[in-house]
């Protein structure tokens, strides 16, 4: 597992900074967080990132949708805490760097701050085949032609909120991408996931980063966006 529980207070704060910021203000910041090693993308549904160009036509709208969990953190073997989970910080390379919208996946009940705590949990949500419950669902996915789901990889699979999200929209004729952060299982089986909860959609190349490395990702993030016929010129 590599995305973490945030404190709320300081999340809340983040995310209302983040919120704030539009067109060349959202990119300038964004740049900083970069150099920080740190990416904050916006929390608010269908945000356009600071490469959107317009709506355009359907077919060619992107949504990135991302769950992801910041605070205490395995890393290399032992536990660090996040401010910004791992899989946060990757949409954020990824939003910068082509035009799309941004949906950040609410859990319902949110995931514990403890490590040990979230393991436990997912556990108990895989064994049952359980579809934990969106706080902040999107009405639909017409508008968009293309969906990137981000999320971490716990016990060789996404999270099971992201089959909730999965299973509550038509995906028939979009193009699915699957991105992870992991400590060492890849993609895991996120790819058979998507192909079995969006019947009908075409699953793309996935991108897989190792979140101990991932703010030093950006390279690997424009290679796997150029292969994916997803970085415009």
């Amino acid at each position: 597992m590599t995305t973490n529980p945030m404190d709320v207070s300081r999340r809340s704060a983040l995310r209302g900074v983040a919120a704030g910021l539009t067109g060349a203000l959202l990119a300038a910041a964004t740049a900083a967080c970069t150099s920080q090693g740190r990416t904050a993308v916006p929390s608010s549904d269908t945000t356009p990132s600071p490469n959107n160009k317009g709506p355009g036509q359907n077919n060619q709208r992107i949504l990135l949708a991302y769950f992801s969990r910041a605070g205490e953190n395995y890393y290399y073997g032992g536990r660090t805490n996040l401010e910004i989970g791992n899989t946060e910080v990757l949409a954020g390379m990824i939003s910068a760097r082509i035009p799309c919208h941004i949906h950040r996946i609410e859990a319902a009940e949110p995931y514990p701050d403890s490590y040990d705590a979230t393991v436990a949990r997912n556990v108990r949500e895989q064994d049952q085949d359980a579809r934990p419950a969106i706080n902040n669902p999107l009405p639909s996915l017409d508008q968009y032609g293309t969906v990137i789901l981000a999320s971490g990889i716990w016990n060789v699979r996404s999270p099971m909120i992201m089959t909730t999200f999965t299973e509550s929209y038509d995906f028939a004729g979009k193009t699915v991408f699957p991105v992870t952060t992991h400590a060492m299982s890849g993609l895991g089986n996120t790819a058979r996931d998507c192909g079995q909860s969006c019947p009908g959609a075409i699953i793309g190349e996935g991108l897989a980063v190792k979140g101990e490395e991932v703010r030093n990702a950006g390279a690997e993030v424009e290679s796997w966006l150029q292969r994916a016929g997803l970085l415009t010129p």
